[in-house]
This record gives C-alpha cells, sequence and structure tokens, in this order.
C-alpha cells in the first residue's frame, strides 16, 4: 500500500496577514484526508503534529512514513484515534479494539503492528493525530459513553455544546498528546466564544457532521482577524500565536488535538469579543 503523504509549514503571523484567501486555505486548511482504501497524512510543522485520515476497505495497516527517521510509525512517536465514521476496529499487535462511531483510541509509541479495520457494513473512517513522545504509555480504548464530558455555553449565545475528553491527564495517558471531540446542541452555532489562542499549545480543529453546512473559522492575531470557510472533514490548523473559534451555518461536531508544553486544558488566552479587530 501506498502512503499518500504531504508536508504543510505555517508560517509566522506577519506573513499570513499579507496572504490572499487562496494562501491562508493552502497554508492552514487540510482537505482530503479521507479517500476509500487509503491512509493520507499531513505532516505539519506545529509540535511536530502529523494528521490522517484512514478509510479501510477492507484493511489498512498504518505503513511507516520515511520523513520520521524511524524504521515503524509508531517507533518514537504516539498517536490518537478516533472513528468519525460507521463501526470498524483497529488492530495493536495482537489486540482488536472495537471502535463505534466517536470511540477513541489511545496508540503509545513502540508500537510496531497497527492496522485499520472494517466493520460489517462498511463506512468506519478513522481520524488520528500524532505526536513525538519521549515516553511510552499503554493503549487505551476510550468509549464515547466514558469520556469526560463537560457541558458549556448557553442558548443565549448559540453557544450551547459539550466538550468530550479522551485523552488527557485524567483519562487516557499519554506523553504530550490531548485530544477529544466536542458536539453543538441543536440550534447552536458557535464552538467557542470569547475566542482564544494557546500560547504554549498548538491545536488542530477536524469539522465533521457537517452535511451541506460550512462552518465560518476565525484565526490569525486578535487584532489582525482572518478566516477560513471549512466544510464536512476539513481540518484546520491553529500555531500558538492564532486564536480559534468558529461559528457554522448548522449544529456540528469537531475534534480537537494539542501537543505542547504542557497538557492543562484549560491553559488558554481568552481573547474578549471587544478586542477582535
Amino acid at each position: 500500500m501506498t502512503l499518500h503523504r504531504r508536508m504543510v509549514s505555517t508560517p509566522r503571523f506577519e506573513e499570513a496577514e499579507r496572504m490572499p484567501p487562496a494562501g491562508l486555505r493552502e497554508r492552514f486548511l487540510v482537505d482530503g484526508l479521507f479517500a476509500a482504501a487509503a491512509v493520507r497524512l499531513v505532516i505539519t510543522d506545529l509540535d511536530r503534529m502529523v494528521l490522517g485520515g484512514a478509510v479501510p476497505e477492507p484493511d489498512l495497516p498504518l505503513p511507516p512514513c520515511e520523513d520520521f527517521g524511524t524504521r515503524y510509525f509508531q517507533e518514537r512517536r504516539e498517536t490518537g484515534i478516533i472513528n468519525i465514521g460507521a463501526p470498524g476496529a483497529v488492530r495493536v499487535g495482537a489486540q482488536t479494539y472495537p471502535l463505534d462511531s466517536l470511540d477513541c483510541l489511545y496508540v503509545g509509541a513502540g508500537e510496531e503492528d497497527v492496522a485499520f479495520l472494517s466493520g460489517p457494513a462498511g463506512g468506519a473512517a478513522f481520524y488520528f493525530l500524532s505526536c513525538p513522545a519521549h515516553r511510552k504509555y499503554p493503549t487505551a480504548l476510550v468509549a464515547r459513553a466514558e469520556t469526560q464530558a463537560q457541558s458549556v455555553g448557553d442558548e443565549s449565545h448559540a453557544s450551547r455544546r459539550t466538550i468530550h475528553k479522551c485523552i488527557h491527564p485524567g483519562g487516557a495517558a499519554s506523553c504530550q498528546l490531548v485530544m477529544g471531540f466536542t458536539e453543538l446542541a441543536p440550534s447552536s452555532v458557535w464552538n467557542t466564544m470569547p475566542a482564544h489562542r494557546h500560547a504554549r499549545r498548538s491545536e488542530i480543529y477536524l469539522y465533521f457532521d457537517l452535511g451541506d453546512a460550512l462552518v465560518v473559522h476565525l484565526m490569525g492575531r486578535p487584532e489582525a482577524t482572518r478566516h477560513l470557510i471549512v466544510r464536512d472533514r476539513q481540518a484546520a490548523l491553529s500555531p500558538p500565536w492564532s486564536i480559534h473559534a468558529g461559528a457554522g451555518t448548522a449544529s456540528y461536531r469537531f475534534v480537537w488535538g494539542m501537543a505542547g508544553e504542557n497538557q492543562d486544558f484549560g491553559d488558554m488566552d481568552a481573547v474578549a469579543p471587544g478586542h477582535l479587530l
């Protein structure tokens, strides 16, 4: 099997603020991760995070990537996997882990044999996020019902949503990866407001279950905001200098993932709406 991969270098804010919309999309928006019978990767310079998609028909191994300078993909990396499609499974060594929709699997460094497996009806679609790891943690399955769920926002601001934490210090343990997903309530469209940024971490959003809707994803410095138009199963890259917030034309879900200097979910710098320009 051929590994489809590309590399993305995110510019500093000085360059981003001069870019036309097409330039911003090329450097901060990821499309085409999910293709039948393929594993696709995008390698970023954001804390060496890699995002990928796998649509097994029927089975797909996670192949080595020569850009890592290692013998196999997980040799010095940890990976979080969330199934955003129909039921499927992931095999790690001799153990097979069934993953229903929105179940998460953490795979620790040093696991040489990892494969994505299709379910009986097909339609599984695995999104994964990987980052370097200097310590091995055990593989762990976090079912949707077992996530640490927190309801935030309110109806009057169209921001009612539930944050599901999967890979974090209080859940599946990891070296530096933090990962989960957020579901918006019906009639809510804002994924966060006030906007915020993480000075000590990078973050990647994968928007999904949009159908024909779209999200206006806000990015950039608070005093020089830009935006991306994001559609179903597209991802937005968020460097530490950039805010991230967004509003959709209908409710939706998104997977969020972070890596950087700490794993403190609350380590963020809020930006009041009145300070956005």
